[in-house]
């Protein structure tokens, strides 16, 4: 080692046995580090720059030469050709996960190393590292989708781009390891990477932040896709002949209803419209006009001695409700009260029982969509025409109405039905997971204590409200679908939760977990697998009623 000569042989004679050389980090660059290519670039004279200006090329002792060296690749050894062809045929999704763990690590030593000779950056470079992470996530959510094209597309004998490409640097762990540390741009390229692999689209968010239309309610309508704008059609072409057939409505709206035809499907459905299309506008005014009659007849009972009581209980629960923004508006909390007291009145057998009054907000929210487009949370109701106030208000009633004749014992004295659906459901859930059957049963845990309010609000408080709109689509295209089929989906919907359940390892904590089940984020595709898996359930059980029993 007396001459830079023989230094340089020394560094470069079996590189991979050397203490101290540098191995090729797989997966550290992207796109993939491919020697061939590099060969070329290196043969075309497009060398890159020294990675730490100031400092000599050659290193005299090994302490220089590792404390410039970040990132070194030998040209030539013999395991490059091997490398070149694992390259080519490596997942990119596989290179970008593998490379922001190396990125992460890298970055991590080296803050440890240099962590006595840096200081704390202060307020003002923290604000430029954010105008700097701004501009650079800006400018490569324009080209991301042309980056992603050009790195599938790049063949084998095509050269590397220079470093002075606008997004070389990025792709190459020197652009992140040789910044200072604690730098703007070194914190700047941090976040652009995470943004980058967030937005490519091998790479799709697990949560679904944008609901498609199919459980689009409560925001703003994305634009359709190909096979959404198909299903709309032929939903349109079904609705526009003189004698809706409800047999293939029902069977179109199993997978779910767009929004832009939800609210006229869902009277369909529930029977509060006929299917011959010329007598649909004399019976909504007739009904609409009944349901005001009632009003004017009963209403103002709400404080007589025999009904305050319910009145009271109404008014109390109300401002209970989801979304909060939505239900304390003044004129839906008069819409509703109304809307709850008359159904009470009328059915005696019953009268009012918590629970009921979450099984307006459905209706109402998806037969506001006929009149606005903006989302509904924020939406102030009482800016839209008082006759489309009534029209909503009865219609909403009516629709009510109809859902809870099919499951009314669920609200009369003692609620038999919810006691026989919570027993239906114990049993099922016995012999479809046993493992969980028995895990409850060691912690001491009934299933009513959980699933009476499954029944009693129909899954309202378990879900977002745009999975219960989805939900209900499927609902009213099932033949019993809110009374039967809902055992089975509550079965399925239990049964999700196996792996949280069975982690669980008390009462209290089992208790905890079945009344807060993470459900925030669902969307469509979440209550898709659901229905399906319910669906399977049924097909399994429902015509074998001894296969309920052991």
């Amino acid at each position: 080692m007396s001459s830079d000569g023989n230094k340089k042989q020394f560094w470069k004679r079996n590189a991979a046995k050397v203490p101290g050389s540098i191995q090729h980090v797989y997966g550290a660059q992207h796109p993939p580090f491919d020697p061939l290519l590099h060969a070329n670039l290196i043969k075309a004279g497009n060398k890159p720059p020294p990675a730490t200006p100031g400092k000599p090329k050659k290193a005299t002792t090994f302490q220089e030469f590792e404390s410039i060296t970040s990132d070194a690749w030998d040209v030539g050894d013999d395991d490059d050709e091997l490398l070149a062809m694992a390259a080519q045929n490596l997942n990119i999704e596989v290179v970008m996960e593998t490379a922001n763990k190396v990125i992460e690590n890298h970055s991590k030593q080296q803050e440890r190393r240099r962590q006595d000779d840096t200081t704390e950056p202060g307020q003002g470079e923290e604000d430029a590292q954010e105008e700097v992470a701004v501009e650079e996530e800006e400018e490569e959510e324009e080209d991301e989708y042309l980056r992603v094209e050009e790195v599938e597309a790049i063949s084998p004998d095509a050269s590397f781009a220079s470093q002075g490409s606008p997004y070389a640097d990025s792709r190459l762990v020197k652009s992140h390891s040789e910044a200072p540390i604690g730098s703007p741009r070194d914190a700047a390229g941090e976040r652009a990477g995470l943004h980058r692999q967030r937005s490519l689209p091998h790479r799709p968010p697990v949560i679904p932040l944008v609901a498609r239309m199919a459980d689009q309610n409560t925001s703003g309508t994305p634009a359709m896709t190909e096979r959404e704008a198909s299903r709309l059609d032929k939903f349109k072409q079904l609705l526009a002949g003189p004698n809706t057939d409800l047999e293939d409505l029902r069977k179109l709206s199993w997978s779910g209803i767009p929004r832009q035809v939800r609210p006229i499907a869902w009277k369909l459905l529930s029977g509060y419209l006929p299917a011959n299309a010329e007598r649909r506008e004399s019976v909504l005014q007739r009904k609409r006009q009944e349901y005001f009659g009632f009003i004017q007849q009963y209403y103002d009972s709400r404080n007589d001695e025999h009904h305050q009581d319910t009145y009271r209980q109404i008014h109390i629960d109300i401002p209970r409700m989801n979304p909060e923004n939505l239900v304390l508006q003044p004129k839906v909390t008069e819409i509703f009260e109304r809307i709850l007291f008359i159904w009470a009145i009328r059915h005696p057998a019953s009268g009012y029982v918590q629970g009921i009054n979450d099984l307006v907000t459905p209706f109402f929210v998806v037969f506001v969509f006929e009149y606005i487009e903006e989302e509904v949370e924020n939406f102030d109701v009482s800016s839209l025409q008082e006759e489309a106030l009534r029209n909503i208000e009865a219609d909403s009633f009516w629709c009510m109405s109809k859902l809870l004749d099919g499951i009314q014992d669920n609200y009369t004295f003692a609620q038999p039905g919810i006691q026989r659906k919570v027993k239906a459901l114990e049993e099922l859930v016995s012999r479809i997971d046993e493992s969980v059957h028995r895990h409850m049963q060691q912690y001491e845990v009934e299933y009513l204590q959980f699933a009476f309010r499954w029944m009693n609000n129909l899954l309202m408080r378990e879900l977002p409200l745009r999975c219960t709109i989805r939900l209900w689509d499927t609902y009213q295209a099932e033949p019993e679908g809110f009374s039967h089929f809902h055992l089975y989906v509550c079965a399925a919907f239990l049964v999700r939760w196996r792996k949280e359940i069975l982690e669980e390892r008390d009462f209290q904590g089992l208790m905890i977990l079945l009344q807060n089940l993470p459900t925030m984020h669902w969307g469509n595709e979440e209550v898709s697998v659901l229905l399906a898996e319910a669906y399977r359930l049924k097909f399994a059980f429902a015509d074998a009623p001894n296969h309920y029993k052991r």
